[in-house]
């Protein structure tokens, strides 16, 4: 069955973030995931996880100045020297919290521009060898246009492509299925076409993003599906809820307490 990982900046959000912890672990979450932890020190963060015998499956590398919009900079070929600086600001949480997993943001460029493409290899090429000596994967993932506008990776085959090219063996596709289905569609055949390149997938209801029970996808399908496919990762629950958090968890039910 799969293994889920409460999204704690969107999951839990009735109480503050370190207090998430011990309500993700109360609802039968095993694991969590966030986007960005540098509010707090390493080692709280690796206390509450601790404390709650949670795994951290995934954090997002430092994205920039994100109230100002920026999403990350590894298509962006004047932010070099921050991209660099990014992976060494993040290396510290993932060594305190036992994270194998740190998703690389594109940042916000034009794909067709041969600049940003040449960046955004470099930097993957770049943020792959500084974790590897560490076990630690580098996911990068496509979003959508609609949530994300103006986003460098915005497609699931373009992802896939670098990966296979590049052949560096802890990078991967983090497969968010919400993205995938509004993106593209066909979100079961995309899964058994890529999973030899997927490191994470992620789930949300489509189009509202909000628990995955209902709207676009069959959600029970899908989880079934990645049984049937091997998958043994994580699926983060990145979603909305459409009310307090533990009232939409009928869908989780279940998949409670499955070990980590």
């Amino acid at each position: 069955m799969p293994r889920f990982a409460a999204n704690l900046s969107f999951l839990f959000t009735e109480v503050p973030f370190l207090d998430r912890f011990e309500a993700a672990a109360a609802s039968g979450f095993r694991a969590v995931e966030f986007l960005f932890p540098y509010d707090y020190a390493p080692d709280d963060i690796a206390e509450r996880l601790k404390r709650h015998d949670l795994t951290l499956a995934l954090f997002n590398l430092p994205p920039g100045d994100w109230t100002a919009g920026e999403r990350g900079f590894a298509a962006r070929p004047d932010k070099f020297e921050e991209l660099q600086q990014s992976l060494h600001t993040a290396l510290p949480y993932a060594l305190a919290t036992g994270a194998k997993r740190v998703h690389l943001l594109a940042g916000l460029a034009d794909r067709h521009d041969g600049a940003a493409a040449l960046a955004f290899r470099r930097s993957l090429t770049v943020a792959a060898h500084f974790f590897a000596p560490h076990g630690i994967e580098v996911m990068i993932e496509p979003l959508n246009g609609r949530d994300v506008p103006g986003y460098f990776l915005d497609d699931f085959a373009m992802a896939r492509d670098l990966i296979r090219e590049l052949g560096i063996p802890n990078l991967k596709l983090q497969f968010d299925i919400y993205h995938c289905q509004i993106l593209h569609g066909d979100v079961v055949m995309r899964l058994r076409e890529m999973m030899p390149v997927i490191g994470h997938i992620q789930i949300a209801s489509v189009p509202s993003r909000q628990e995955p029970d209902s709207e676009e996808l069959n959600s029970a399908f899908l989880f079934a599906e990645l049984d049937r496919l091997g998958y043994a990762g994580f699926v983060g629950a990145e979603y909305r809820p459409r009310g307090a958090t533990t009232d939409g968890l009928g869908w989780f039910a279940p998949y409670r307490n499955i070990e980590a």
